[in-house]
């Protein structure tokens, strides 16, 4: 390990902003995003307490739309929301203080138990690996994932995460993730609800009935891509212990949607390419910046 991935997590500051010139900051808000948040948040209803936790409390089932809204315009504001960041990571920390259940077997599980809490966190830094491996057009260097990884650790402690659950570096982080994966995580009914729903989007609880038929049909393309995405983007040994099938015509298939989603989405202009607070969050960034070069150009 060289010196410079030794100071990794030393040299940060416990809590700050993540801004402007980050990789985060430039990719997290892409409309691309979500499709590897799908992986992400079934690898957390593989893990029991976080399995747990959701069976009795979230509304996935329900109301999947509104949960996932709820759940992107969250991560935008831990990226874009300046001064309500942390706030944010505050809000979502005070929510779960009090998400704690007893499974059927009588085990206690808790939403911020240190190990769960992380790992949360630590599927999205596999999410975002993943997302660039298949949708954009080249896959991180080494050298770009340790500097991602950089910037999640500085994520990592504006969310309170236990020191002793954050790996020393991206090397480290990927020993920790295949650990996981392959010796804790279940095949749980959370996760395989979670695939049953997003297969088949259920209506908005705003939408009338009467227009139920009508989202269904619409939606049910999405609702395949998104399940087959999500599939795909999800590792080997976790599908397997879902029964998920993967073969390499799947395999090719994704990969040629990538590469057209990686050509494409760069030509969109950015008010279509970025989720709306991203999008208003790099636009001030702008104006701010400008307005700082007038102030500096001014007559004296």
């Amino acid at each position: 390990m060289t010196a410079a991935l030794e100071t990794t997590q030393r040299d940060l500051p416990d809590r700050n902003q993540i801004g402007p010139g980050t990789r985060m900051w430039d990719e997290t808000g892409l409309v691309t995003f979500s499709l590897t948040a799908g992986s992400a948040f079934l690898l957390q209803t593989m893990e029991p307490t976080i399995s747990a936790v959701v069976d009795a409390h979230s509304t996935f089932r329900t109301d999947p739309m509104g949960r996932a809204m709820r759940s992107i315009s969250s991560v935008m504001m831990w990226v874009y929301g300046g001064d309500e960041a942390l706030a944010e990571a505050d809000r979502l920390r005070a929510m779960h203080a009090s998400l704690n259940t007893t499974d059927a077997a009588g085990v206690k599980h808790k939403a911020l138990a240190s190990g769960p809490w992380a790992w949360v966190l630590h599927t999205g830094t596999f999410a975002f690996t993943e997302n660039a491996r298949y949708f954009a057009r080249r896959p991180l260097t080494t050298a770009e994932k340790e500097a991602y990884y950089r910037e999640t650790v500085q994520l990592m402690r504006n969310f309170s995460v236990a020191p002793k659950e954050i790996p020393e570096d991206f090397a480290a982080f990927e020993a920790y993730f295949t650990d996981m994966v392959d010796n804790h995580l279940e095949a749980t009914g959370t996760a395989r609800d979670y695939l049953r729903v997003i297969r088949s989007v259920a209506p908005p609880k705003q939408l009338p009935r009467a227009l139920a038929p009508v989202w269904r049909a619409a939606i049910a393309p999405v609702g395949r891509l998104q399940y087959f995405v999500t599939v795909g983007t999800t590792p080997e040994p976790a599908r397997r212990k879902l029964g998920l099938t993967w073969s390499e015509a799947d395999e090719r298939k994704l990969r040629a949607l990538g590469w057209m989603i990686a050509r494409l989405v760069p030509l969109l202009p950015e008010r279509v390419r970025y989720f709306p607070i991203a999008y208003e969050a790099r636009r001030l960034e702008r104006d701010r910046a400008r307005l700082r070069k007038m102030i500096d150009l001014r007559p004296l």
